[in-house]
């Protein structure tokens, strides 16, 4: 049963490549995943089969984008601008990483993406939203 998977339902071109599918939902501004319809796992990144059971069953859902902050690493540049690559346990269940807004982030914070539309690809970021786990 598809209600009983993590995300909302998303509609994507069902012959599309797993990359072409995720950047297409990143550019209508929707954070994108798979979920397994046969063991339920949320798939990420996106692939053909599943790494949990290795069906190839899978839908494309859209997350909330509201997650927690699992690990934090400053990278700091000789001539361009600090940043910060942050790993992020999504509510719906995966993990990915990204970059953060701020340099100042904690591990067990709130986080929720903004996907920065602005260069030749979208790209999924994150901003604090004030809430800590920890």
């Amino acid at each position: 049963m598809v209600d009983d998977l993590p995300g909302s339902v998303v509609d994507v071109p069902t012959d599309a490549a797993p990359h072409k599918a995720y950047t297409a939902l990143l550019e209508r501004g929707v954070l994108g995943f798979q979920a397994c319809s046969d063991c339920r796992s949320a798939i990420f990144p996106p692939r053909g089969r599943c790494h949990r059971c290795g069906a190839d069953a899978l839908l494309w859902r859209a997350s909330a984008g509201l997650g927690t902050v699992y690990s934090a690493t400053a990278i700091t540049p000789r001539v361009e601008r600090s940043y910060t690559v942050v790993l992020i346990d999504l509510d719906e269940g995966y993990r990915m990483m990204s970059r953060i807004d701020r340099s100042e982030v904690a591990i067990g914070d709130r986080v929720v993406v903004d996907v920065w539309t602005k260069g030749e690809e979208p790209l999924p970021l994150f901003i604090q939203t004030g809430v800590s786990n920890a």
